[in-house]
């Protein structure tokens, strides 16, 4: 039970906010989205400060909305409710993004940012400063507050929000709030697939942001050993596909290892791009050029790539999925579920007998979007075995979930009197040409009075 404060602030043209009339135009955009995700939406009050308009509204379920509409192009939107621990959200994770969507169309803005919800008069305080004098300021109040005002019982000082400049607060797997030691804004272009960032962090270098979600940075080796299992698998001479990986991270870890050939399917080429100039330092110089001795990258929807290969009946002995972030829950997003699952069963159908497929899932802190994924695993046909292994992922700052499966075991008996005349190492051979280990080899047996040679085999 806490109350949940919902934080958006959005950027438009300062020309825009010059005038009486232009503050009118804009409350009015605003109010016209607020009604239409808030039920019973009233407005209580209108006026100017120093320059800015301010607007507060009540809505059902106890809501507070406070808009402050400032003159050089800023506006702020905070949403305060109580939620009680069985209520729903006032807006789920996928409403608050067609919500903060709607609302930068409203007001034709050219940067917008929603906050996870911060939970306010929990009995634990999960929001923690780091040493610092507005951090010992804030709680000299604090203290100040509860020594005078001798009912308070329990208090709590959040760290100081700096909103309406470059981004610095991001968020977990589980929607909870993470402020980097973010100083520049390297790099931004929305293009026609996502809004791709690249922002510089004191402590974690250049670090790539896909529609306002950390992917990777400069210190997150680790991220891509984990997802290669490194040590784990050999990867020489062998034929290897990447879904994704448009950081060019794990293509340039991969050709570390001498594979005969690796194929990257990356949809958004300024992505590549951006990260070739910025991210050198986990790229590499394989973004460079899009073909290589022993890798090509092919710019376009990997689901037609994949579609090309079951036609032409190409198999590869690993397939990774570096592309999104499974959701939190089947009910988020039941559209990525379904997209997800479309991933997992082609590219069981481009695995070699003895492949493997290689993803990434979500935090810890998501068990059951770890469960779900599971769950269409163990519904996959054919039939599959999986792996898990996790790994502290600096940018993430948390631990993050990695996936492998790989096909399971198939087996079969042979019996001919033909296998007479062959020899048990050519017999070996050929099982070993279809990716098969003989397990069991009899001379000979006799079935109906023939003498029949059996051959038994499995699947490695």
């Amino acid at each position: 039970m806490a109350v949940n404060t919902i934080l958006l602030d959005f950027s438009v043209d300062p020309s825009l906010t010059k005038t009486d009339g232009s503050f009118t135009v804009l409350s009015t955009n605003i109010e016209n989205v607020l009604r239409d995700f808030l039920t019973g939406l009233k407005t209580i009050s209108s006026f100017e400060l120093e320059g800015s308009l301010i607007k507060i509204f009540t809505a059902n379920r106890g809501t507070v909305v406070n808009l402050r509409i400032y003159s050089n192009g800023l506006v702020t939107l905070n949403i305060d409710y109580y939620k009680g621990e069985k209520q729903e959200p006032l807006l789920t994770l996928e409403l608050s993004k067609i919500f903060e969507q709607k609302l930068a169309i409203a007001l034709d803005s050219f940067r917008s940012k929603m906050f996870p919800p911060i939970k306010r008069g929990i009995p634990l305080d999960v929001y923690l400063s780091s040493s610092g004098w507005n951090t010992l300021n804030s709680h000299a109040l604090e203290r100040d507050l509860k020594e005078r005002v001798v009912e308070i019982k329990r208090t709590q000082a959040l760290p100081i929000l700096t909103r309406g400049t470059f981004m610095r607060y991001y968020q977990t797997s589980d929607e909870r709030i993470l402020e980097y030691d973010i100083d520049n804004l390297v790099f931004e272009e929305v293009t026609p697939y996502q809004k791709v960032q690249i922002v510089h962090s004191k402590t974690l270098g250049n670090m790539l942001v896909l529609d306002d979600l950390q992917n990777i940075a400069e210190s997150d080796l680790i991220y891509t050993e984990t997802l290669m299992q490194r040590g784990k698998e050999n990867y020489k001479d062998k034929e290897i596909v990447i879904l994704g990986g448009g950081d060019g991270a794990l293509l340039y870890e991969l050709l570390k290892e001498k594979p005969k050939e690796v194929i990257m399917l990356e949809i958004d080429d300024v992505v590549m791009k951006a990260c070739a100039k910025y991210m050198r330092s986990i790229c590499g110089d394989v973004l460079d050029n899009y073909s290589g001795a022993n890798y090509k990258i092919i710019v376009g929807d990997c689901m037609k790539s994949l579609e090309q290969y079951i036609k032409e009946g190409r198999k590869f002995d690993y397939i990774f999925g570096d592309l999104t972030d499974v959701p939190i829950s089947e009910d988020h997003s039941e559209q990525l579920w379904a997209f997800i699952n479309k991933i997992l069963q082609m590219s069981c159908k481009v695995l070699k007998p003895t492949g493997k497929f290689m993803t990434h899932l979500t935090g810890t802190s998501c068990p059951e979007a770890v469960e779900q994924y599971s769950q269409y695993l163990q519904k996959l046909q054919p039939s599959v075995k999986y792996t898990m292994d996790r790994a502290f992922v600096p940018s993430f700052l948390e631990e993050w979930v990695f996936c492998q499966y790989r096909l399971a075991v198939r087996s079969s008996v042979w019996s001919s009197p033909a296998l007479r005349g062959c020899c048990e190492g050519l017999l070996i051979d050929a099982c070993r040409e279809e990716y098969l280990s003989s397990r069991h080899w009899t001379s000979a047996a006799t079935n109906l009075s023939v003498k029949r040679h059996y051959i038994f085999c499995e699947s490695v």
